[in-house]
């Protein structure tokens, strides 16, 4: 892309977005991780992300829904969240950690 301008996000867009793609496959139910209780019990938890330089590494827990293939599934969610963070932002989508942290509806 030429001519590009100089784009300054939000960690907690970023954050914002890894969250969303992992929503849009089908198979999860929720998206969690660490977070204070009242924030978690109202927004849901968020993906922990770091940003070094034009690097993003990921550790997302999901639960996923019941039936679902864990495998494909936590596939699925990493190509999803590696290509927001490369389309959507414009940054490299570093180390992708899913882990499953349940299943449930």
């Amino acid at each position: 892309m030429t001519g590009a301008a100089d784009l300054s996000v939000a960690r907690s867009v970023v954050d914002e977005l890894i969250r969303l793609a992992a929503m849009e496959i089908p198979g999860v139910v929720r998206v969690d991780g660490a977070g204070r209780h009242w924030t978690v019990a109202l927004l849901g938890r968020r993906p922990v992300c770091r940003i070094d330089g034009r690097r993003v590494d990921v550790r997302l827990a999901i639960v996923a829904r019941p039936g679902h293939e864990l495998v494909p599934l936590t596939r699925q969610v990493r190509a999803a969240v590696a290509s927001a963070i490369e389309r959507l932002v414009g940054l490299e989508a570093g180390r992708i950690v899913i882990v499953v942290d349940g299943v449930g509806a």
